[in-house]
């Protein structure tokens, strides 16, 4: 094989693997915000953080943010170990407002909402300390929260109404419902 046939290969070769690649889509726009579309009622606002030689500052609420109307008076925070899946889950008569302040979440959200224009849609938002946001999970959404990452996972909610513990607002189904057309993998551990 000569040179030229060699390099002309080479050639070929390389563009049969371009043909062959999947080519990234855009996840954000120039500005950073995410280009997805949200499932109707999903709110996210970036939250601001202050820092400096001392350390950090997060803002967690404030009254004035007009994406959230209803009030804000009960609040809870938890917990997810390494790969552990929380969910699925869902709410009647509360919405749940998220803030991770540790660790890497995703948050998968399925909407099976008959009246809702995204109905059949399904999110998955990935929550990290590097872009803090407060996230705003809408009644009637089918929601899992799943640790990515290392370490544990802090969520600090801030539902719309407290808890009921005689009569508690929440329905679950298995992590592996067929019911539900997301897979996490055949390691998820959780419920």
């Amino acid at each position: 094989m000569s040179v030229e046939e060699a390099a002309d290969e080479r050639v070929v070769r390389h563009a049969e693997l371009i043909a062959q690649a999947r080519r990234d889509q855009q996840t954000v726009a120039s500005d950073g915000a995410s280009v997805a579309q949200l499932i109707d009622g999903v709110v996210i606002r970036d939250l601001a953080t202050h820092v400096d030689e001392r350390g950090s500052l997060c803002e967690l609420f404030d009254l004035r943010w007009p994406e959230y109307p209803d009030p804000f008076f009960y609040s809870y925070f938890f917990t997810i170990r390494p790969g552990v899946v929380k969910g699925w889950n869902l709410h009647q008569m509360h919405e749940d407002r998220y803030a991770l302040i540790q660790g890497e979440m995703e948050l998968v959200l399925y909407d099976t909402r008959p009246w809702s224009p995204t109905c059949g849609m399904l999110n998955r938002l990935k929550l990290t300390p590097y872009r803090r946001q407060l996230v705003n999970v809408p009644k009637h959404v089918w929601h899992a929260d799943h640790n990515i990452g290392s370490t544990d996972v802090l969520v600090v909610n801030y539902p719309t109404m407290a808890y009921d513990h005689r009569s508690p607002d929440k329905y679950r189904l298995p992590i592996d419902t067929p019911l539900i057309p997301f897979s996490f993998g055949p390691h998820a551990r959780g419920g």
